[in-house]
This record gives structure tokens, sequence and C-alpha cells, in this order.
């Protein structure tokens, strides 16, 4: 019966993510202010748009699996039962159709966020803000028809392993257009390290090393050794703790002033970070090791041989799991009270013009490149 209900809590969690895509589509397409083009718009809502018209397309294959196994498991079809002339195969096709775009779908309001942040403490209006806005749109495209990179072990033909590996490795171009944009963003700005300067930084350079190690397993012969290691575990956990996680965090230190009227205490929010990052590298960059010298995932028990990182691995992982209190502390603390947010409450960002939030995630006027537009 658990299945039965898990089934069902599928559904409406689809239901709800393809309501709640719709209302932000027909927002962004039919609600903006005059003068707003696409073009213009900033890059936190191209990164919505994007996540949206994703769930959009994804969720109904996942309920479709779903209600594909309802149906194996209570009105006596075999979509998914060799016995009954089916594939097992195929759940896994289904599932990961829907299973790899949902990682873009978590990393692409992170974007947004890096998109807002970035400018802003670099005092610059964003670089390349329209190959960001394509770069965007082709990785949400490739991440619809990648899928099977998760199967190479399945048996799948020669042809489609490799078109597989292949359109796999170009995902590279667009996440690596858009790291290139954030850093050029940065160049010769003049910055300063507040709390969420510090976490765009770190989803840079740590999703980076994601990158590289996904084109280490997006290459099939490599992969047939790393599959359904510790090594895919390191992997992932370097593309969306960083890729989603982080740019929660940046984008929670970044808009608290405004959400709550009060500054929160930047003293805390740097601890935060230093301790959230050290934790989360401690936990997880040990399990590349695992994975390279053969310990699989999802068992229950390993071999002596793997005692030391585990070890390791265990102890920055509770070190990571316990700086989400300090996190929790810090949002308190600044809804209760504290140091009131100015209008302008990063200084020397909004230099107290209305809507430069906007103009920097924005193309820049196209005759001035270092002096941000004054919107009236």
């Amino acid at each position: 019966m658990g299945m039965d209900f898990l089934i069902f809590t599928i559904h409406i969690l689809g239901i709800s993510s393809i309501l709640a895509s719709i209302n932000i589509i027909v927002t962004i397409v039919n609600m903006r202010a005059p003068g707003m083009t696409w073009m213009k718009l900033p890059i936190f809502v191209w990164a919505w748009m994007f996540t949206a018209l994703l769930l959009v397309l994804i969720m109904p294959i996942l309920a479709g699996a779903v209600t594909m196994l309802l149906f194996d498991r209570h009105f006596g079809t075999s979509f998914f039962d060799a016995a009954g002339g089916g594939d097992p195969v195929l759940f896994q096709h289904l599932f990961w159709f829907f299973g790899h775009p949902e990682v873009y779908v978590l990393l692409l309001p992170s974007i947004g966020v890096l998109g807002m942040v970035i400018p802003t403490f670099s005092r610059k209006p964003l670089f390349g803000y329209k190959p960001l806005v394509c770069g965007m749109a082709f990785l949400a495209t490739l991440g619809m028809v990648v899928w099977a990179h998760h199967q190479y072990t399945v048996g799948m033909s020669l042809a489609a392993t490799k078109y597989f590996m292949i359109g796999t490795i170009l995902t590279s171009v667009p996440v690596g257009l858009m790291i290139f944009t954030f850093i050029l963003t940065m160049w010769r700005g003049s910055m300063t390290f507040e709390t969420p300067m510090l976490f765009a930084i770190a989803i840079i350079v740590m999703f980076s090393f994601a990158g590289v190690t996904g084109v280490m397993l997006a290459v099939v012969p490599a992969d047939l050794q790393y599959h359904d290691t510790y090594f895919v575990v390191a992997h992932f956990h370097y593309a969306l703790i960083p890729g989603a996680l982080f740019g929660l965090y940046a984008g929670v230190f970044y808009w608290l002033p405004k959400w709550t009227g009060h500054m929160y205490d930047e003293k805390l929010g740097k601890i935060f970070f230093w301790w959230t990052t050290m934790g989360f590298n401690l936990t997880f960059f040990p399990q590349h090791f695992l994975g390279l010298a053969g310990m699989p995932r999802r068992i229950v028990d390993y071999n002596v041989q793997f005692t030391e990182f585990n070890m390791v691995s265990s102890v920055g992982g509770f070190i990571f799991g316990l700086s989400h209190l300090l996190f929790l502390y810090i949002i308190i603390k600044t809804v209760k009270g504290g140091e009131k947010a100015e209008a302008k409450a990063w200084e020397g960002a909004m230099i107290g013009t209305p809507g430069l939030e906007w103009t920097l995630s924005s193309p820049p006027p196209h005759h001035s490149f270092s002096v941000p537009p004054v919107v009236k």
C-alpha cells in the first residue's frame, strides 16, 4: 500500500509543479511592465522561465511512468514485467527522461541568482547578457535529450550510447559559457565580498569541479568503471549542492534585507558560509577517491579498506548538517529585528538609483559598459 500512496503523492506533486509553472510562464509572457521587452528581462526571470518550461514538459512523463506502474500492480498489465512481455528498462528510460532535466530545474534558478548577485557586488552590469540567455535555453534543450547517460550499462545499442555520450559532453559548452560570463562580469569590477558574493564565488569554483567529473562520467569506457560507485555520488553532490543549495543561500542572504526590512548579521553570515563550505567539501571530496577505488553505492556495508575515508565523510556530514542550525538562527534573528535595512541595502551597488537592481542584470546601454542607466 505504501507504493500506491507514493504513486498518488507523485501525481499530486506533479499537478502542483505543472500548475505553478503555467502560472510563472503566463505571468512572464502577459504581465511584463510597459517597455520590458524580452531582451530586457532580468536574468533571474529568464531562469525561472526556462525552469517552468522544463517542468511543464517533464512532469507528465513521470506521471505516465507511475501510472503504468500502478496498472502493472493492480490491473494486470505488463509494461515493466518481463514475464508478461514488458521491459523493466522502460521504467528507467521514463524515470530518467524526467530525472535528468530535473537536475536543470534545480540548477537554473541558481544561475538566475548568480545573474543578480555577481553584477551587484562587482558594481558592473552583467557581461554577455544575450549569450547567457541563449546558453540557458541551450542547456535546457540539451537536458531534455541526454537522459540515458545514466544507463550506459543497461545494454543499449552502440549508436544510442554514442549519441548520449556526445550529447552529454556538449552540455559542457553552455555550462562553460555561463561560468565565463560570471567570471568576466567580475573581471576589473569593484568587488566586495559580502555573504551572497562568497556563496556565488563558491558556486562557480565547486560547480566547475563538478563539470570536470561530469565529462569523465559522460565518456562511456570510463563510466563503465565509475558506474554505481561513490564517484557518481560525489559528482552529483558537487553539481547540486553548490548548484542548487548554495544558490538558495546566496539568494536568501541577498534578498533577506528586502524581505524582512532588517539587515542580517554579516559576521554570522560569513561564519555560516565557511562552516557549510568546509563541511560540504569534507563530506563529499573523499567520496571521489572511494569511487575510484571501487566502493559501490547503495550498499548496506563496505569493505574495511574504505573505513578511513568513510569516517572523514561522516564527520564532514555532521559538520555540514549542524551548520544549518546557524542558518536558521540568522534568519530568525533577522526577521525578529536588528539593524534596519536602508533603501540601498547594498551600499555602492544600488547607489540609491531606483531600479538599478534589475538594470545590472539586464543588458547595459549600448553606448556605455561602465555606467549603469538611470531609471526614472
